[in-house]
């Protein structure tokens, strides 16, 4: 007795069967993302592995984990989409399955919180996405409660299969297929919670100026690098002050360009010039008496 379940289908009929699916929907225009995983693990990098062991962690689904990784493994996700809030897929079982599971956006106060506890300790968003952070900011991005990740409560999900199981293996493949899918694009765990991921690097201008840490040297964030990831001109986003006025001493060096005369200099012009005016004058005087010393007065008769 199967209670109503389809027969089981070998993985190279499953896959044969999502490829001529996925031709048939390439005909219609529409472009599907397929989940493709090599090797046992499921995912290599930060954001990828922490969405698994996150997933893990969970009593509420391990008893419907195992199935679905071995769906993600064989290629059975044939189609996911991650949007703000929602993830959409299509996993190919005994026929292909719709899969929808929408997440709540992230809380305002819980995100201010963790921007103001990653302050000064995310240098670029390249960093953010690698995973290259410090040991306390990894663990705080990822704490099970108050960190990026959502809560068993914070997750709905729906599938088009006949499994009356609140998890199906195709739901519990699409949340694998989402840690595989953050290896290569790490910014959708960012899409998916709703927030930005950039109000972690700008997070002094947003917290409260009671609240801001006057960020050591060694935490200061590079100018340059923030303008090459964001495309962003900071001389136009942060234009300079006007420079204050010149101060008066800066005068004191035109004035000094003169030279001022010493007392003794000022008066050895002036007692010069006195002795030459009287010398001329004297020359000046005896010329004009001359004609009349001169004059001889007529001889009397003898």
């Amino acid at each position: 007795m199967n209670w109503g379940y389809k027969p089981y289908v070998p993985v190279a009929k499953r896959r044969a069967q999502a490829a001529k699916a996925a031709q048939k929907a390439a005909k219609t225009g529409a472009v599907w993302s397929p989940i493709q995983i090599t090797g046992r693990n499921i995912a290599h990098t930060f954001w990828g592995k922490a969405w698994c062991s996150h997933l893990e962690g969970y009593s509420d689904f391990e008893n419907r984990l195992p199935r679905g990784r071995t769906y993600a493994r064989n290629g059975s996700v044939v189609d996911l989409q991650i949007l703000p809030g929602k993830v959409l897929a299509r996993v190919m079982g005994s026929e292909l399955y719709q899969v929808e599971i929408n997440i709540t956006a992230l809380a305002a106060a819980p995100w201010q919180s963790l921007v103001q506890d990653c302050t000064g300790t995310i240098a670029s968003l390249v960093e953010l996405l690698q995973g290259r952070l410090s040991q306390a900011t990894m663990q705080r991005l990822c704490d099970a409660k108050t960190g990026m990740f959502p809560a068993p409560k914070e997750i709905r999900m729906r599938c088009s299969c006949p499994d009356w199981a609140g998890m199906c293996k195709h739901l519990a493949a699409t949340l694998y297929g989402v840690g595989a899918r953050l290896d290569a694009q790490p910014e959708l765990l960012f899409t998916l919670r709703q927030v930005n991921a950039q109000d972690l690097l700008s997070a002094p201008a947003i917290i409260a100026p009671k609240a801001a840490k006057k960020p050591s040297a060694k935490k200061l964030l590079d100018a340059s690098a923030l303008a090459d990831v964001f495309g962003l001109n900071l001389a136009e986003a942060a234009p300079a002050q006007p420079a204050p006025p010149a101060p008066a001493a800066v005068k004191k060096p035109r004035a000094n360009t003169k030279k001022v005369p010493t007392p003794a200099a000022a008066s050895a012009p002036t007692a010069a010039k006195k002795p030459v005016a009287k010398k001329a004058a004297a020359k000046k005087t005896p010329a004009k008496k001359v004609p009349a010393k001169k004059t001889v007065a007529p001889k009397s008769s003898k």
